[in-house]
């Protein structure tokens, strides 16, 4: 992985070189990263926008080459600031942009192994005093939201214990997810727990956030009224589960 930024104007991206420049039969090596990228109507244009997920900003998931989607996230606020502005952020560096932190946290974890989706680029356009930005990563071909297999009553207890496992994983590596919850995890075709959404998350020695992680997400089990759920969780995360 060869992340390298690249300014057009007002706008500065950070991408993996590899992703955009040597995949084969993209249609990107006609056309050099550009700010156009990041946006829903460059894709819906070219008819290659194949899905939506709920949530923020609505990611959208894009047919970028014949063989690998991808998913466009931008960046929007939640609460009562986004009553002054859904996706304007206060400049301070590109570097402490939430999509740079965000995109090197994710090529971190990727590049140790851990269930991450590869990360493609961002790019952060600058108003002044403000940005707004937007991310790209690999989709997780036939992944699932915890969410959804909860509802579904589908999430056996080992696949549960599995996502104690990948978990521990993580809080091994230092990873303090700030918004862990059921759709911010995925399952695979293979039953094999992804982690998604590294909004604000950063990497810290161990602490009291750990058991604050795992409290937020039985909460979040919970009001998928899966409550039983964090138990085997629980399980997997104290015995940290080994697959083959």
């Amino acid at each position: 992985m060869r992340l390298t930024a690249l300014r057009q104007k007002n706008s500065l991206m950070l991408h993996d070189a590899d992703s955009l420049s040597d995949a084969p039969g993209s249609h990107q090596l006609s056309h050099p990263i550009g700010p156009e990228l990041f946006s829903a109507n460059y894709w819906r244009g070219k008819d290659l926008v194949v899905g939506e997920a709920p949530g923020r900003g609505s990611s959208l998931f894009l047919q970028a080459t014949p063989t690998q989607q991808w998913v466009l996230r931008p960046y929007r606020r939640g609460g009562m600031v986004a009553r002054l502005s859904e996706k304007r952020y206060l400049w301070t560096g590109a570097e402490h942009t939430r999509a740079f932190r965000e995109l090197r946290l994710t090529a971190t974890l990727f590049e140790q192994g851990l269930p991450v989706p590869a990360p493609v680029a961002c790019c952060v356009t600058r108003y002044g005093v403000t940005y707004e930005a937007a991310l790209l990563t690999v989709r997780v071909p036939g992944a699932q939201a915890l969410a959804a297999l909860l509802t579904e009553n589908s999430a056996d207890n080992a696949l549960l214990a599995r996502v104690g496992a990948m978990i521990k994983r993580f809080h091994d590596a230092g990873l303090d997810h700030v918004d862990l919850n059921a759709r911010n995890i995925l399952v695979d075709p293979a039953g094999e727990p992804w982690l998604i959404d590294l909004d604000r998350c950063r990497l810290r020695p161990p602490g009291k956030w750990q058991t604050a992680n795992l409290a937020r997400l039985s909460r979040s089990v919970a009001k998928f009224n899966a409550p039983h759920a964090i138990t085997p969780i629980r399980q997997g995360y104290a015995e940290d589960v080994i697959t083959d």
